[in-house]
């Protein structure tokens, strides 16, 4: 039996290891030719762990751009909240070790676009959202004199490089929705790298919506074409601001960007952002792509259908508030409550690329609710062992934040205070991250409540023959039994207590769980091997216990047409069936495939269309997200 390793440093070899063969964003070949590329490269985003970093807030390594050009809006005392602090990026640089070494392999920052430089009310731009000009960059956070149009920008630069040398991933915060609200009498005076192209007050090609703040936040018509706090909203019908924001982004990832955050996306319509996603993912085929659906909740049809037919993948806002109901307010139900946000997750077409969060820049920080350090620590091991891709909000790991006026914002905004890689939740979220990289159950395998109460949590995290079990104790002391765990029998080592735990016909019998513990057992298998690995995923087939979903098609690895040759698929939950497919024989060359369901006793039925086509890369890594014709 294979088990996780007690030590740590073993941990850091196998996750090294495990990495090199499952993290296959750069393998695919430079050299193809456009056409080819469109169908070869895919970042596998879902074994990542994000960093969520304000870029101001973070550290400031340059002290000298602090004042810029405008230093009334520099708060050298740290006291105005709503003005710049000195945060730059150089600061973000200085701490790319320490970041990879917390076990972060991707960076989202806040936007860098060059911002007003005025100030509104005693505040300014410091969070990036009144953008001036998308093809240029905040100065404030480049060396003085630096300049700071995309293409000429050093620092920006050297923190691609930084990241990506680490193997580290950067995501871009972008916002498509407005440009900035009226300050000193301006609004919305927008510029392509440095040139003026359009004025709100002046708008006589009609770049802007010209309508009232939002009122009612359930008209869908208002969240479409109403500003938010005054902020000057651009018509999407008009293609001249789409071609600018699509070539700006672009021109972002020419850069080296690897993925997006997009703000406020429902306040875009979808035909928008359908538009946009196949724009820019046809420009680089490996970005990936989320946005910030606004408190969005699987009991709300319209976050759901945007997770489905938008082209992105969107912040998982009802699990967040699952989690800080269970474990921050200790509400009614306790992990039910988590459960049952999983419970709707066939509702998405892809549940395992949510992302995951506790707390984030527009809410309290989850210690300002409840201040006990090892709850926070059990709701951040929920998001880093559960389906998803988690995301940390910078400075959890040193237990930051501001209770002021209820942690609200800003004060959920603090500057960095402390770099210790000795706390107990940077060393879990140090091994955690390890875990995801080391065990594919974790990152894209389905998820299975094995045992509930209101203070006690067990669940397994399955794909292939690799097992996670975890389960957690936000109560007293008790004892329990998990039966069916569906670990293989033996003793386990608790990578988080280093505890012994034996398993004995698939149970756990007689398991202590303390107060605040946290338990955190692994099995390792076979990872698939190929030349070419698609990831197939198919979704929108009613499958019930003991079905089988297979992929098969006219090559050796799809069983030629043969379905009892097939290729089976694992089970995520109701609408979504994945697997991993290697090629060998077939990689680089063109292919037919089709989806069957195989029932017992019954004929496979298949789907109901001719096949469907893909030509292989000769090596890579290929993502298929079908859905089931019926």
């Amino acid at each position: 039996m294979v088990q996780i390793s007690s030590s740590h440093s073993e941990i850091e070899a196998q996750a090294t290891k495990a990495a090199a063969g499952f993290h296959t964003d750069t393998v695919a070949s430079e050299t193809v030719s456009d056409f080819e590329f469109l169908f070869t490269r895919a970042i596998e985003f879902r074994q990542e762990t994000i960093y969520f970093i304000i870029v101001d807030r973070f550290n400031d390594g340059d002290p000298t751009n602090n004042a810029g050009n405008h230093p009334e809006l520099y708060d050298p005392t740290k006291q105005k909240w709503g003005k710049y602090w000195g945060g730059d990026l150089q600061g973000i640089i200085d701490k790319l070790d320490y970041l990879k070494n917390l076990g972060i392999t991707a960076i989202w920052i806040s936007p860098l676009f060059e911002q007003v430089e005025a100030l509104q009310f005693d505040n300014a731009a410091m969070h990036g959202y009144w953008t001036k000009d998308f093809k240029r960059i905040n100065p404030r956070f480049l060396p003085p004199g630096e300049e700071n149009s995309l293409f000429k920008s050093g620092t920006l630069d050297k923190l691609i490089s930084g990241l990506h040398e680490r193997g580290m991933k950067l995501i871009l915060d972008i916002v498509c929705n407005h440009s900035s609200p009226d300050v000193n009498g301006e609004k919305g005076k927008l510029y392509e790298d440095g040139v003026l192209i359009a004025d709100y007050y002046n708008d006589v090609n009609n770049w802007y919506h010209h309508n009232l703040e939002i009122t009612d936040w359930e008209d869908e018509y208002q969240l479409l074409y109403y500003e938010m706090s005054g902020l000057a909203t651009f018509n999407e019908s008009n293609p001249d601001y789409r071609n600018y924001i699509k070539t700006a982004i672009k021109q972002w990832l020419d850069k080296g960007v690897d993925a997006l955050r997009v703000d406020t996306v429902k306040h875009m319509p979808i035909w928008f952002w359908q538009e946009f996603n196949s724009d820019i993912q046809t420009h680089k085929p490996s970005v990936f792509i989320f946005g910030e659906w606004g408190f969005s909740n699987p009991r709300k049809s319209s976050s759901i259908k945007f997770a489905n037919e938008s082209g992105m993948s969107i912040l998982d806002f009802g699990l967040c508030e699952g989690i800080r109901q269970a474990l921050a307010y200790n509400a009614p139900g306790g992990f039910h409550l988590v459960q049952d946000i999983f419970n709707l997750d066939y509702l998405y077409n892809t549940a395992t690329e949510l992302i995951t969060f506790i707390d984030n820049h527009d809410m309290p920080r989850f210690q300002s609710l409840n201040s006990d350090p090892q709850l926070l620590r059990l709701a951040m091991a929920l998001i880093i062992t559960s389906r998803g891709i988690p995301c940390i909000y910078y400075g959890t790991e040193q237990y930051l934040h501001n209770d002021t006026h209820g942690g609200n914002d800003p004060y959920n905004r603090p500057i960095m205070e402390k770099w210790d890689t000795d706390t107990q939740l940077y060393q879990d979220i140090q091994l955690l991250s390890k875990l995801r990289r080391l065990n594919p159950a974790v990152s894209l395998g389905s998820q299975k409540q094995k045992y509930i109460t209101d203070n006690i949590y067990g669940y397994l995290r399955s794909y292939r023959d690799y097992r996670c079990f975890v389960a957690m104790n936000k109560g007293d002391t008790a004892i329990i039994n998990v039966e069916n765990t569906e670990l293989e029998d033996g003793e386990y080592n608790c990578i988080v207590t280093q505890r012994q735990i034996e398993v004995k016909n698939g149970k756990i019998s007689g398991l202590k769980l303390h107060h605040k513990e946290l338990i955190v057992l692994s099995y390792l298998g076979e990872r698939v091997k190929g030349k070419t690995i698609v990831r197939a995923q198919v979704n929108g087939l009613k499958t019930q216990p003991g079905d089988t979903v297979v992929v098969t098609g006219d090559c050796p690895e799809l069983g030629n047409w043969d379905i009892s040759k097939a290729y089976a698929l694992e089970y995520i939950n109701e609408n979504t069936w994945f697997g991993e497919i290697p090629f060998n024989e077939s990689a680089g060359k063109a292919i037919c495939y089709k989806y069957a369901l195989c029932r017992q006793n019954q004929p496979p039925v298949r789907e109901n269309l001719v096949s469907r086509r893909w030509i292989l890369a000769d090596t890579g890594t290929v993502k298929w997200r079908d859905n089931w014709a019926s």
